[in-house]
């Protein structure tokens, strides 16, 4: 453990100066890390050196406040003393019995998520992997809720021979909610969709004409707050009461976005989704906690805890419903503790401030970038994302490439509305105004490397241009 605390000391230390890209590829650390199963084993302390000097060639400077791939946050320090934490006191976290710590702090924090978000009071929460298993979860309770509705038990009786449903999404969804519904056996190809304007938020105008003209039966629609590219949100409060008007369930994916409503200047981004029946979002991303950190939120807890509980006899439990009710696994990772620490270490106040400041950010990469020749961005910054083209996609594939190569920062490029862009996600509470200007003036070598250059460079990998 001593050796472990000297780690990291030296690794969040030295974030500032190191290069964010890893300086090994995959192939170079299995090698060091592999080979033959050894007959005998080795002192634990050995063990972690071994760990350390193969692994931390491969280590993507995640943490670093120039790391705005993804939508990945950092960790904040109250988080990272309550996951280690975790690890050491090693609870399980399925029954109430099995683990009153566990439990009660997953009890406290959903209570003060509940309040953050503006979201019903008596709503039920779980703990669970991440963004995609928050949105399989929620949309198991709306299959189950619907159906209820319609007189399947399709607990009981699966799908097999059960009434259609029709389920709703944007042309703009993340593919969790698609993959979601792939495992919930409702199959993504199936679904409706619905037209996205110019930002990527569903238009209302052709859900309403969806609707009004489907067949009548069960209905699930999927919303978002915060789209991947844009950082846009879906017109939340009136399409949640257009879907209730149909008799619909309404489930919002808000993986990074959702934490909008827990300020007060960025609020009406969010108008109207405490009146929608189920909420995923992940405190790993914008609240900036360990991974293992996705939240998953039903405003009526029968609907999840049919849909998730279990009842066996070798089980101590009493009326209460246990945590493992409100998830999809049995035995799991006491995921409580981190996301209670890093609520009570910002407070009410702080978690404001956090998300300010990362909009803030976002807003000055928009300003400075798009002051360069020939760069545009292409989105309306309105939260976290900002998404910039070059002159046409070869140049902003080739600045992508390069960036991530040459390890100042690291964005990932991506595809929006069939252009090539380069996507920013401001995540990390590390991230300073100066983080910002290093990595604009990264970009600006880059591109000014790429304009410069006869020919490009043969394209490689990543880690071979690093080297």
């Amino acid at each position: 453990m001593a050796r472990v605390v000297a780690e990291a000391e030296a690794f969040l230390g030295g974030l500032d100066g190191r290069p964010v890209n890893a300086a090994a590829d995959v192939d170079q650390v299995a090698a060091a890390l592999g080979g033959p199963l050894p007959e005998t084993g080795l002192d634990p302390l050995a063990v972690v050196d071994a760990l350390v000097a193969g692994a931390g060639p491969g280590v993507v400077a995640m943490p670093s406040g120039r790391f705005f791939g993804w939508v990945i946050g950092g960790v904040l320090p109250a988080a990272l003393g309550a996951d280690w934490l975790t690890s050491l006191w090693d609870q399980n976290a399925g029954l109430l019995v099995s683990s009153p710590a566990a439990a009660g702090a997953e009890r406290a924090a959903a209570g003060w998520l509940l309040d953050l978000l503006g979201l019903p009071p008596a709503a039920a929460v779980g703990f669970v992997t991440g963004a995609m298993m928050a949105n399989f979860t929620c949309l198991a309770a709306a299959r189950h809720a619907v159906y209820r509705r319609a007189g399947w038990d399709v607990d009981a009786d699966g799908l097999l021979g059960a009434p259609p449903l029709t389920v709703v999404v944007g042309e703009e969804r993340h593919d969790a909610v698609d993959i979601a519904l792939r495992y919930l056996g409702l199959g993504h190809a199936r679904s409706r969709v619905v037209a996205a304007d110019e930002q990527g938020r569903l238009r209302l105008d052709r859900l309403a004409e969806l609707l009004e003209a489907r067949e009548p039966g069960p209905l699930v629609v999927c919303l978002q707050a915060g789209n991947v590219n844009s950082g846009s949100f879906d017109p939340l409060g009136a399409a949640v009461d257009l879907v209730h008007r149909h008799g619909g369930w309404v489930h919002v994916d808000g993986a990074f976005g959702l934490w909008a409503a827990a300020v007060p200047g960025l609020r009406h981004l969010t108008d109207g989704v405490e009146r929608a029946d189920s909420w995923a979002t992940d405190a790993h991303k914008t609240l900036n906690v360990p991974y293992d950190s996705g939240i998953a939120v039903v405003a009526d807890p029968a609907a999840l805890h049919a849909a998730m509980g279990v009842h066996a006899a070798y089980l101590i439990q009493d009326e209460r419903p246990d945590p493992v009710a409100a998830v999809p696994e049995f035995s799991r990772r006491a995921r409580g503790f981190a996301v209670w620490a890093a609520l009570r270490s910002l407070g009410r106040s702080g978690v404001a401030d956090l998300v300010e400041q990362l909009t803030r950010r976002a807003t000055r990469f928009a300003d400075a970038l798009g002051r360069l020749d020939g760069v545009q961005v292409v989105n309306d910054v309105v939260f976290t994302q900002v998404c910039v083209a070059f002159d046409g996609d070869a140049e902003t594939r080739e600045v992508a490439r390069r960036l991530l190569a040459e390890g100042t920062a690291w964005m990932t490029p991506s595809v929006w509305q069939g252009r090539a862009v380069l996507r920013i996600s401001v995540s990390n509470w590390r991230t300073t105004e100066d983080d910002v200007d290093r990595t604009v003036a990264a970009v600006a070598r880059v591109l000014a490397d790429v304009r410069g250059s006869a020919q490009a460079p043969a394209s490689g990998r990543v880690w071979e241009a690093a080297k």
